[in-house]
């Protein structure tokens, strides 16, 4: 059974003994006289040998090698060419930016965010140490002085916590989809980078806003934006609640804009 045309080959009974890097440099100069090539992949597996695949830009120069060069001699031996029978990582790339390989994503991003939460834990590691060090100091400094201050911040919070209690309950206003998500409780160390790991996962991403650290809270927010707010709702679904670090999840709806 023929199998549906597509802008990628598939090639097989190619001579196993020449070296990968040769082997996808030549295959690029041949086809490439038939059209634009995007991506060559030939890999030296045991399962995998004297095979490769070559994707061109469209499927006009794939038809045309292939019915041209299917059967040619190639480092003394006939090459068999099919259509591939999905179209590949590459193609769909070139026809989304925002493509992962459904296999990889999960266990790409995975290793990202394991990685990322690492460099966090380091980095408040040295904020808190360095933070511990600058209030001994200030303590030292200080001296007697620090048990008044004690007496009157207690008062303050005191009073803090009464006005809190009397003050009135804000409504919540359901907000509409928006094609850009609010991001709340992000631990000051959070960086663009950071968000784009876990957003771009997702399609139509286009990127990330964040805002300095609140002073009282320590704490960040951030703007995503998505093509649509379909996609952007797909994302919500699945990273509110987003444990960025330990003790820090993350709060994500549609922004109020």
């Amino acid at each position: 059974m023929s199998l549906p045309p597509n802008a990628t080959l598939y090639i097989r009974n190619l001579n196993d003994i020449v070296k990968k890097e040769e082997l996808r440099a030549q295959l690029y100069a041949l086809f490439s006289t038939y059209g634009k090539i995007i991506d060559v992949v030939a890999q030296k597996g045991a399962k995998k040998r004297g095979q490769a695949f070559v994707v061109f830009r469209d499927l006009a120069g794939a038809t045309s090698a292939l019915r041209s060069l299917d059967g040619e001699l190639f480092y003394d031996k006939k090459m068999q060419i099919e259509y591939a029978r999905t179209p590949s990582h590459a193609t769909l790339r070139h026809q989304d930016p925002n493509f992962v390989p459904p296999k990889l994503n999960q266990a790409m991003n995975a290793k990202k965010i394991k990685r990322l939460e690492k460099s966090l834990y380091r980095t408040q590691k040295m904020t808190n140490e360095s933070g511990n060090e600058k209030t001994t100091r200030r303590r030292e400094a200080e001296g007697d002085d620090m048990e008044v201050d004690d007496d009157d911040e207690g008062a303050s919070k005191g009073m803090t916590t009464s006005n809190a209690q009397t003050a009135p309950p804000i409504p919540s206003v359901p907000l509409l989809p928006s094609a850009i998500l609010l991001c709340q409780n992000l631990p000051a160390e959070v960086t663009d980078d950071v968000l784009a790991v876990l957003f771009q996962q997702y399609s139509g991403f286009q990127g990330t806003k964040l805002s300095a650290p609140d002073p009282a809270t320590k704490s960040k927010t951030a703007h995503v934006r998505y093509d649509t707010a379909d996609q952007a709702t797909v994302a919500l679904e699945a990273l509110d609640h987003f444990q960025i670090k330990r003790g820090w999840n993350m709060r994500v709806s549609y922004a109020f804009l």
